[in-house]
């Protein structure tokens, strides 16, 4: 009855969709301005059904309803009830579900709360939202109905994929698709100001919550992605430029970009076709992640294999979606007048200059990321775009990146001179120097592309903080100290990245018990091997003493763990995490002499770059929560006039 009652609520939702759109769209047309009345209410139902959609299939989950086929193919009754839980969404047709329910829940939150734009660009996009839900909408009922009956009921289900049993996959998914679908509202307003030809500041301040809150969303997501494919895969890297990960990294680029294009139009009304154009193109990334993740074209570590004819479902939307957007300015963007001009030397020059080199990196990536699909597709032949030609391509670019972005903050509005800039950042710049004067002098010989991380942390570092000189701090708004806490927090994981770089150590060895083996300024000593039994796992745990010098001793465990359903084996690492650093062992297979692998890393820093991706997300949640009151106070002072 569960399964019914989702499925009933997830095709009244479609109705609701379908109405919504054409109650917008009709009542843009002279004469029927009366139908704007109930796109409002229609959206705030669509919501409300969405939600309960999604909670009826998370209901059959943790009560392992094998009768239905989603949850027989991904349930298991002997798993833990978080991944039972979190188990809804850790799958094809469950993850579309979240994506859907997202979007309507967040259409509602549009109804709901807007009230700073015209009426007619509220309406339109309103329209726009209710139009892409409607392509989901036909996707999932069509094509990957999560609430399909499956007859005989199999005695037991088959289980989730032991590498998404983890804590993770509570927190990872949500966050990136809650930023995927941020994207899509920033998108509809863009649509929905083209159509009524209202691009503009009141346009942009609507868009920009939207904007900041996927960003931010879209920050944690990847944040707490790497750190989980970190700990547990087991390969003892941060990020490995795979396809998946791209799908994610895409949005956030073009993300950044948005978000600083809506800032400067709305608050100086500069910049207008640029940020239409950023919105769509930011969407156009989530769409293809979307189409990558879920087409079942790519073999990756964490994306769903689905049947590939899905796929082509999700490319008609893409090319419908984004192919009309782009249509639509390419016949609108003659409507959007000129906005105020600035200066090459400004903020808003220096905005731009980083605009194009984000455009120019996520250039780069989706041209990595697609190219091996179009050539297998043309030739047959598998190809590998990987780390050398991302890093080699990209890594030059964002260094580039980086170092404008210390200065853009320093620079004023409008115009500026250019040796008042250059003095404003002789700090920064002699900063700069000192730390290159002291790797080189002091540090072993490293790579250029560390050296040059770690020279450019320590400037952005200091220039991050400089609009803080001289201000009252207690009035200092907001806002600001979240810029400055999310350009640290650049400065901190370009730190963490550079260093873990240029100084990682790593050692493979075979153990016998009771052996030692150092690596870096680490010994650890083999104690043995014994069995543990999970609660749908068992495993081989290594007991190991790792001791730094004179130090105190700890105590390291990693597993080699052996999951029944589905049957898979995977590695559990061993992270002992210090001030400077992270020991990162990871337990390999035994052999007949009883000598076991060992694969032992020294990561120093490595957890700034987290702890910096941590420092970026909440920058930006500050930055939200300081616009919001301004608006909401510039509001309350405009009633009481």
């Amino acid at each position: 009855m569960i399964a019914e009652l989702g499925l009933a609520a997830l095709w009244l939702a479609a109705a609701l969709a379908a109405l919504q759109f054409v109650l917008g769209a009709a009542a843009l047309t002279k004469g029927r301005e009366a139908l704007m009345a109930p796109v409002r209410p229609v959206a705030l139902v669509q919501a409300g059904l969405t939600a309960i959609a999604f909670f009826c299939l998370i209901l059959l989950f943790l009560r392992v309803d094998l009768s239905v086929a989603l949850v027989a193919a991904n349930d298991h009754s002997a798993k833990p009830w978080l991944y039972r839980f979190a188990g809804a969404w850790g799958n094809h047709e469950g993850s579309m579900l979240m994506w859907v329910t997202i979007l309507g829940v967040a259409g509602g939150a549009v109804a709901l709360f807007e009230r700073r734009i015209d009426e007619r660009t509220l309406v339109a996009t309103l329209a726009a939202q209710a139009f892409i839900g409607l392509g989901f909408y036909a996707f999932l009922l069509f094509a990957s109905n999560p609430f399909s009956r499956l007859f005989p009921v199999p005695a037991e289900g088959q289980g989730l994929n032991p590498l998404l049993q983890d804590p993770g996959l509570a927190f990872h998914p949500p966050t990136l698709y809650i930023g995927y679908v941020g994207l899509s509202v920033a998108f509809s307003f863009a649509v929905g100001a083209l159509v009524t030809r209202d691009v503009g500041p009141a346009f942009a301040r609507a868009m920009r919550p939207w904007v900041l809150g996927a960003w931010i969303f879209l920050t944690l997501g990847i944040t707490a992605g790497s750190y989980w494919a970190y700990y547990e895969l087991g390969w003892g890297g941060w990020w490995f430029w795979d396809p998946v990960e791209n799908a994610s990294l895409m949005p956030w680029l073009a993300a950044t970009a948005l978000l600083h294009s809506v800032t400067v139009l709305a608050t100086r009304d500069g910049l207008r076709a640029w940020t239409v154009m950023l919105a769509v193109v930011a969407f156009s990334m989530s769409m293809v992640g979307t189409f990558l993740v879920r087409s079942g074209i790519l073999t990756s570590v964490h994306a769903f294999a689905v049947d590939p004819r899905r796929g082509s479902f999700i490319l008609a939307l893409l090319v419908l979606y984004i192919g009309g957007a782009l249509a639509l300015f390419g016949l609108r963007v003659g409507t959007v007048r000129e906005g105020s001009r600035f200066d090459a030397v400004s903020r808003e020059g220096a905005l731009v200059f980083n605009n194009l080199l984000l455009s120019a990196i996520l250039g780069i990536v989706l041209v990595g990321t697609l190219y091996p699909l179009g050539a297998e597709a043309v030739t047959g032949e598998k190809l590998s775009v990987g780390p050398p030609y991302f890093n080699a391509a990209a890594g030059p670019l964002a260094l580039i990146l980086v170092a404008v972005m210390a200065a853009g903050p320093l620079m004023r509005w409008r115009r500026d001179d250019l040796r008042a800039v250059v003095a404003r950042v002789a700090l920064p710049v002699l900063l700069v120097a000192v730390a290159l004067l002291a790797l080189v002098l002091l540090a072993p010989p490293i790579g250029i592309f560390p050296l040059l991380g770690l020279v450019l942390a320590a400037g952005v570092a200091a220039a991050s903080v400089a609009p803080l000189w001289k201000r009252n701090l207690r009035r200092t708004p907001l806002f600001t100290y979240g810029m400055v806490i999310s350009h640290l927090g650049i400065a901190v994981a370009l730190a963490g990245m550079a260093s873990e770089s240029a100084f990682i150590k790593e050692t493979l060895v075979a153990a016998r018990v009771g052996d030692t083996h150092t690596v870096g300024p680490w010994t650890i000593r083999f104690d043995g091997v014994k069995p543990v039994a999970g609660p749908n796992w068992t495993a081989i745990e290594a007991d190991l003493t790792a001791t730094r010098g004179d130090g105190r001793p700890y105590a390291l465990k990693s597993q080699a763990r052996a999951f029944w359903a589905p049957p898979t084996e995977t590695n559990e690492a061993a992270i002992q995490t210090v001030w400077d650093g992270q020991l990162y062992v990871v337990l390999g297979k035994g052999d007949e002499e009883g000598r076991w692998q060992l694969r032992l890393w020294w990561k120093p820093f490595v957890t700034l770059i987290w702890a910096g991706g941590a420092m970026v997300a909440f920058g930006g949640f500050l930055s939200l929560v300081g616009r919001v009151r301004r608006e909401r106070r510039s509001a309350e002072r405009e009633a009481w006039a």
